[in-house]
């Protein structure tokens, strides 16, 4: 609670408020709900929070009811030792919140690790989507930066670094997601998750629980999905290239595809303008069809 209270305290004003809370498996998941109208889910990836939905999900909410929250284990949500914030489990709470929620075929916008768990949510726990955006997704192997690759092998030796030196290589980290210097502010939003003993154990516990496992285990799939699915994808992604975008593309039947110039992998960020457009023009076309779900 108390690390919860600091984390809060270290928003910006412009911060999503996240001023519920769902229980899922006895842990605390933070969410927010804004607008009316037809539901929409926008789900972060790593190592972001709902945060980076915060330019976008006030617009968004001028035509839809718009659903956002934290990932386990991520932002405002629970963070605590030998917890599982895989991606092995994400999509059991994506579909336990839409539950919850009581929403049914929602459109979906989902980023990186966002993406991965809209698929899984999906593909193995059968929920259904009006629509599917998605923003450069882990999805199709391999994928997995050579500074993941080496904090898996050497999780205690990072975990146990000074707090400044651990500041500075999240930093480093989250600016390689950009093509373009964050501000200070911008970093801070970013990057306070992370910070303090339980949140530096938290950033180096979600990097050693990435395990392409779970997304191989739905690629074969990608033909299975029947509702409409745009991917937009940053021309200088240097997490994930965007070769890999093309190739999720022509897995997906009908799928539509937009290289975004000017933008690295958080393209909320660098080009969120981009997001906005694609929810308009994607959104308002989807409203002359119905997600048929996933055949049996």
């Amino acid at each position: 609670m108390m690390d919860t209270s600091r984390r809060l305290q270290q928003l910006s004003d412009g911060a999503l408020p996240l001023a519920q809370t769902f229980d899922f498996d006895g842990q605390s998941v933070r969410y927010g709900v804004m607008g009316a109208g037809k539901p929409m889910v926008l789900i972060h990836g790593t190592p972001f929070s709902s945060q980076v939905w915060r330019r976008i999900a006030p617009i968004a909410a001028r035509f839809r009811q718009v659903f956002y929250f934290d990932l386990l284990g991520y932002g405002l949500s629970e963070q605590r030792a030998d917890q599982d914030v895989s991606l092995g489990v994400q999509n059991r709470l994506l579909a336990a919140l839409l539950k919850h929620w009581r929403i049914e075929q929602p459109d979906v916008v989902a980023h990186d690790f966002g993406g991965a768990t809209a698929l899984r949510a999906a593909l193995l726990d059968r929920c259904e989507y009006r629509s599917l955006l998605l923003i450069d997704p882990v999805a199709v192997a391999p994928w997995g930066s050579p500074f993941v690759r080496h904090v898996r092998a050497h999780e205690a030796a990072f975990a146990g670094v000074p707090a400044y030196i651990h500041e500075a290589m999240v930093n480093a980290y989250l600016q390689g997601a950009v093509s373009r210097t964050l501000a200070a502010d911008i970093l801070r939003i970013h990057s306070s998750p992370w910070t303090g003993e339980v949140g530096q154990a938290a950033f180096y516990r979600q990097i050693t629980q990435m395990d392409q496992r779970y997304t191989d285990e739905v690629q074969p799939r990608y033909g299975e999905l029947r509702c409409p699915v745009s991917i937009l994808w940053g021309e200088e992604d240097q997490w994930i290239p965007v070769d890999r975008g093309l190739e999720l593309s022509a897995m997906i039947p009908g799928a539509r595809f937009t290289r975004v110039a000017g933008s690295g992998h958080l393209m909320q960020e660098d080009v969120p303008e981009a997001i906005v457009a694609e929810l308009m023009e994607f959104m308002l076309q989807g409203e002359q069809h119905q997600c048929l779900g996933i055949h049996a």
